[in-house]
Parts: structure tokens; C-alpha cells; sequence
């Protein structure tokens, strides 16, 4: 999508510590520039998205409701085209050869100037994952292409049209993290992609792996025991099992930093839903608002009725479209009035659907009656911290008790031991 004009610049985009602003206003900065600077290991720097000149700062809502700082940019006049921009980031000829030259220590640092994070959701620091570690060794590298949420398909498209940037990215994570082995997990209901990243991985030792279509497998404890056939321990991490867990779009955003010195600027983001216009898969500039993205996709159609950050099974739904697209942004879902058919929450009928259908084998009535009424010992006893939010008990309940909110309320009120 064109710049818009102006970007305003979360100081905090990632699991970790906020970052300081490096720069004050009307200063010029251009695009890549390095606007904030975070302390300690996991913590991730902020960029410029466009050329221009700095605002003053303000706060900004996040969607899951977090307040934090922004260094608004307002759009200089010379700037990258569009087209120029995605073959800078994304086209041309990539290497899968020859790069022994990179030493692990430099890619991972690279990593960390470039800034870049998980762009799956969990917006994790990339460098911390691509750090070795010599008491918990890594024998696998996993790609993670299986598209977690409906609606969503923002990585599809970049295995479709960009695989070589992928491949590029595991080989480098793989020299960084000393694994062995390299695979890419592709959902069944993806045959194109998983063509496309076959003929860009050939003759790399780059394995494309097809998993069964089934919610939710894009989370890390669901992936790697259904490519690897391991299991990550309740409260571990998949280090635990030897292996690292990368999405495909970091993949090609590690290529990029690494190999043409990009800072992680821009990401692709679904437009999507029966209440768009347009639905689209954008390039757009991080800083930008949700109704940037919205107007460029044609704006929302007269029966939109719910605009959601994320998808919608694990998405937070918005009252305001001037909240900012961050690094973590993968998609902006819009529902129509069919789509929501209001159901009135009545009592839990101990049908125990929720613990049939829960990934991590959790029980989300207990969990849900343990937020409800802050017994932190039950929520503790039964693993509260584990849930992974990802709304298959909601979506099955018969009372439609809101479970996944009882649950963010209640790991965000869990006392901290």
C-alpha cells in the first residue's frame, strides 16, 4: 500500500522491555533508521517505516489494551514506490550457497539491530531464539507455515510468492541456532505453497513437511509434535525438545536484514472479512492505523458490524480504528451482522466439550471459574499460565460462557509469585 501520512511508532512491539526513543522532535529520519533502543537481552530496536519528520510523542491503546509510547513520523516527500519497496524486502535473486561467511554471532546480532520478532503473533525477539545455548543444544530448525487463524492469509501468500527469501532465512537460522535439521510444516489445505517453497528449497536439505489442516495448528505446541513428533513439556519451551520455532515471514525478514541490511519496517497484513470492501493481503508500513489499511482495501462495507485485530478466534475486537499496526499485526478481521448471532451466556452444564476439544489437554471450566472468582490456587493447580488463548473452548461451548476472557482476565490478575 502507498505511505500513509503519517506513522506513529509503538516503543513497544515485543515480549520484553520497552525501548527509549533515540530521536526528538523535527528531527529527519529516514527509512530503516533506528528511532529506539531497548536495554537488556530481550528487547528488540524500533525503525522508521517511512522518511520524514518526527512529532511530538504520544500514547497509543494497543489492542489487547496496553498503553504505550509512539514516536510519530509525519511522510517526507521522497519515499520508495510500493513496487520498489517489495523488491527491495521480498524480489530478486537470493542465495542458498556461500553463506558460511556469516558467523552465528552475526547473524543473531544482525537480528537484534534489525529488529526483528516473531511476525506469527508472539512477536518473541528473534535474536533470543537464534542465541545458542550450550546447556540446551539445537538439532532442528521448524518453519512454521501453518497459518493459525481462519480468515487469515498473509503467510500463504508469502509462500507463494516469495519463497526464496524463506528458504534463504531457515538456512540462515539454521547456521545461526547449529541445527541439522531444517524443516518447513505447510497445512494440507495449502498444496500451491507448499509447491512453491519445494522448487525454491531443492537441493538445500530444506524438508517441506505437510501437516493436517486442523485449528490450532500454527501454535508451537501443536506444530512441533505434529511435524517432529515431540513433545514440549507443560511450562517448557520448545528448547526443552531440541528444537527452534521460526514463522515463515521472520524467515524472509531475517534473510533480509542479514544479506541486504533491511531493518524490519514493514509487514504483511490480511484485510479480510465479509465486512470488507476488498479484502486484501497488504505490505504496509508498521506505524500505520487500521483504518489506513481498511480505506486502502475500500473501505468497510454498510453491514460491517465488528472490526478484530488478529483473527477471529483469537483476535481482541476494536472500538477505535486509529490503533496502530505493530510488528505482531498479522491480520485485521471484519464481521458482518450474519456473522455475530448473539447467544446469552447461561450456567456451565459439565458437558465437558471445552476439555474435549482444548489442544494443551487443559480443563477451561475450572479455569475459567477459578478467574471468575480469583481462587489463584486452583488456577495454579490446574495450569492456568499454559492456556494458549486460542478460543476452541469458547467456539464449542453450549452456555457460551466467555472462557477465553475469563481467562486473559485472569492470567493478567494471577498474582506473581
Amino acid at each position: 500500500m502507498p505511505n500513509p501520512v503519517q506513522v506513529a511508532i509503538p516503543l513497544l512491539q515485543h515480549t520484553g522491555a520497552p525501548c527509549e526513543p533515540l530521536v526528538k522532535v523535527k528531527d529527519e529520519v529516514t527509512l530503516g533508521q533506528k528511532i529506539g533502543e531497548g536495554k537488556g537481552f530481550i528487547t528488540a530496536p524500533v525503525h522508521a517505516s517511512v522518511a520524514g519528520a518526527v512529532g511530538m510523542p504520544s500514547v497509543t491503546t494497543l489492542p489487547n489494551g496496553r498503553h504505550v509510547k509512539t514516536i510519530p513520523i509525519k511522510t517526507g516527500p521522497n519515499q520508495l514506490s510500493a513496487d520498489e519497496l517489495k523488491a527491495s524486502l521480498l524480489g530478486g535473486d537470493w542465495p542458498v550457497s556461500g553463506l558460511d561467511a556469516q558467523s552465528p554471532e552475526q547473524i543473531a546480532q544482525t537480528a537484534r539491530e534489525a529488529g526483528l520478532v516473531g511476525l506469527g503473533g508472539a512477536a518473541f525477539p528473534t535474536h533470543v531464539k537464534l542465541t545458542r545455548n550450550e546447556k540446551r543444544p539445537v538439532d532442528t530448525l521448524l518453519l512454521n507455515g501453518c497459518e493459525c487463524e481462519p480468515y487469515l492469509t498473509s503467510d500463504y501468500r508469502l509462500m507463494i510468492e516469495f519463497p526464496r527469501p524463506i528458504v534463504t532465512g531457515a538456512l540462515l537460522a539454521a547456521r545461526a541456532t547449529g541445527a541439522t535439521q531444517l524443516v518447513i510444516a505447510v497445512e494440507d489445505n495449502k498444496p500451491a505453497a507448499v509447491e512453491s517453497l519445494r522448487r525454491a528449497a531443492e537441493g538445500t536439505g530444506v524438508e517441506v513437511r505437510v501437516m493436517e489442516t486442523r485449528y490450532p495448528m500454527g501454535g508451537e505446541r501443536q506444530v512441533i509434535p505434529a511435524a517432529l513428533d515431540r513433545e514440549v513439556p507443560t511450562g517448557g519451551l520448545p528448547l526443552d525438545v531440541g528444537v527452534v520455532v521460526m514463522n515463515v515471514g521472520t524467515s524472509a525478514a531475517l534473510a533480509a536484514a542479514v544479506l541486504r541490511g533491511k531493518t524490519l519496517t514493514h509487514r504483511v497484513v490480511s484485510v479480510t472479512g465479509a465486512g470488507i470492501a476488498q479484502p486484501k493481503n497488504v505490505l504496509a508500513p508498521i506505524g500505520s492505523s487500521y483504518k489506513d489499511l481498511i480505506d486502502f482495501c475500500g473501505g468497510l462495507k454498510p453491514d460491517a458490524a465488528r472490526v478484530i485485530a488478529g483473527g477471529p478466534m483469537m483476535g481482541f475486537a476494536l472500538n477505535d480504528l486509529n490503533i496502530t499496526v505493530t510488528k505482531g499485526t498479522s491480520g485485521i478481521t471484519v464481521l458482518t451482522h450474519d456473522d455475530l448471532k448473539a447467544v446469552e451466556e447461561t450456567a456451565c452444564v459439565r458437558c465437558g466439550r471445552c476439555v474435549d476439544v482444548c489442544p494443551l489437554n487443559l480443563v477451561p471450566t475450572r479455569l475459567a471459574l477459578a478467574s471468575r472468582y480469583q481462587d489463584w490456587d486452583m488456577a495454579r493447580r490446574y495450569h492456568l499460565m499454559a492456556c494458549c488463548e486460542c478460543g476452541c473452548c469458547a467456539y464449542v461451548c453450549p452456555a457460551a460462557i466467555p472462557l477465553v476472557q475469563l481467562m486473559r482476565m485472569g492470567k493478567a490478575q494471577l498474582p506473581k509469585e
